[in-house]
């Protein structure tokens, strides 16, 4: 059994050939030749590519190394969360959502409902979830850690629980990476990402994907992809693939900073509501230090200011992080997440995600950006 590291660098990659890179360049091809009948591996540019086949082969490496699984490669998170719900509810069916959740989850609930199912939402962490479960519950959609509040729940309780009543469960692990966390062998049946956030961590690809081990589930969320054409770009694939190789130094790295960080913020009288599911007294932290992997507990922390203008003046003066969206990158960011509406967040709430940065720099650079946005009052 080998370990995160060197399944990362390996994953994925074809057997060596003389003079051949260890992975070779993205393959642009709308279309395969193709004598005879209409079958094989490679037949239309939006069925298969070969630079997918690698990635998501890479992927369930990563996500399922114990047992066989399947990846389907999507443009983008997004399109992987719809393709899970769309290709597996139908009329009359009831989906358990996160209140809590990504913010466009919202408006995907509204599209099911228009289509008949029902829909309920609870937050994450707790008894809601549990509770929000009847004979009728089609499938069960997680996200743990949540996006932005970081509260986390119990996956294989709840899986056992939604299996029960003969519900699926799918469980949305962007924040924590198959490196931080595996949805599978904790009972879920759809481990779901946005790969443009820490798996590839660069903040140059948008990209999702979904892996399960169901292979008619696989097929499902393959034929929703094919059909409503959501297909990465074989140069979006390409890289990701090529980031995976450092996932495991990033997370590492930066699930260390985020934690010498909060503790940091803790320590600051203007600063409240410092979440981090790896603080050992967050109310997050026991259920995540039974099933987040290592103690790495993810790269964001978040925390709030005493108002939007306090909260401007923080981000106005950091000088080592982006005042930018998204989560996951080499390079910390940070943003007053209200500004986007759609989350029940205060106007001073700051969603923080941890770079690769030096940790006593970065610290440093927040706390004197405490200090300015202070002395501003």
């Amino acid at each position: 059994m080998t370990g995160d590291g060197t399944r990362a660098v390996r994953a994925g990659l074809p057997e060596p050939e003389r003079y051949e890179p260890a992975l070779p360049g993205p393959v642009f091809a709308a279309h395969y030749h193709l004598p005879g009948e209409a079958s094989g591996p490679f037949t239309y540019g939006r069925d298969a590519n070969p630079t997918w086949s690698r990635l998501e082969e890479a992927i369930s490496e990563l996500e399922s190394p114990d047992a066989d699984a399947e990846t389907v490669v999507f443009a983008s998170g997004m399109g992987a969360i719809a393709a899970v719900l769309l290709s597996q509810l139908r009329q009359g069916d009831t989906a358990v959502l996160p209140s809590d959740g990504y913010q466009l989850l919202p408006a995907l609930a509204e599209r099911l409902r228009s289509f008949g199912v029902r829909v309920r939402t609870a937050p994450t962490g707790g008894d809601a979830q549990l509770t929000a479960l009847d004979d009728t519950t089609g499938l069960l959609w997680l996200e743990t850690p949540s996006n932005p509040g970081l509260d986390v729940c119990d996956i294989r309780g709840l899986a056992e629980a939604a299996h029960a009543r003969g519900a699926l469960v799918a469980v949305d692990n962007t924040l924590a990476t198959p490196i931080g966390q595996r949805p599978l062998e904790l009972g879920a049946d759809f481990s779901v990402a946005s790969g443009t956030k820490a798996l590839t961590g660069h903040g140059d690809v948008l990209l999702g994907y979904v892996t399960c081990r169901d292979p008619e589930l696989a097929a499902a969320v393959r034929g929703w992809r094919k059909t409503v054409g959501a297909i990465p770009g074989p140069m979006e694939a390409w890289l990701a693939h090529r980031s995976l190789a450092t996932l495991p130094l990033r997370v590492d790295r930066q699930a260390r900073t985020a934690l010498a960080l909060a503790g940091a913020l803790r320590d600051r009288p203007e600063v409240t509501g410092v979440r981090h599911p790896g603080l050992p007294d967050d109310p997050a932290h026991p259920v995540a230090a039974g099933q987040m992997r290592g103690g790495r507990f993810g790269c964001v922390v978040s925390f709030t200011l005493p108002g939007k203008e306090h909260a401007e003046r923080f981000l106005t003066a950091l000088r080592l992080v982006d005042d930018a969206t998204s989560f996951g990158g080499v390079r910390s960011t940070a943003e007053r997440r209200g500004r986007w509406g759609g989350d029940a967040v205060a106007e001073g709430f700051i969603r923080f995600s941890v770079g690769a940065e030096d940790p006593d720099d970065l610290v440093a650079d927040v706390l004197r950006a405490l200090d300015e946005a202070r002395d501003g009052d």
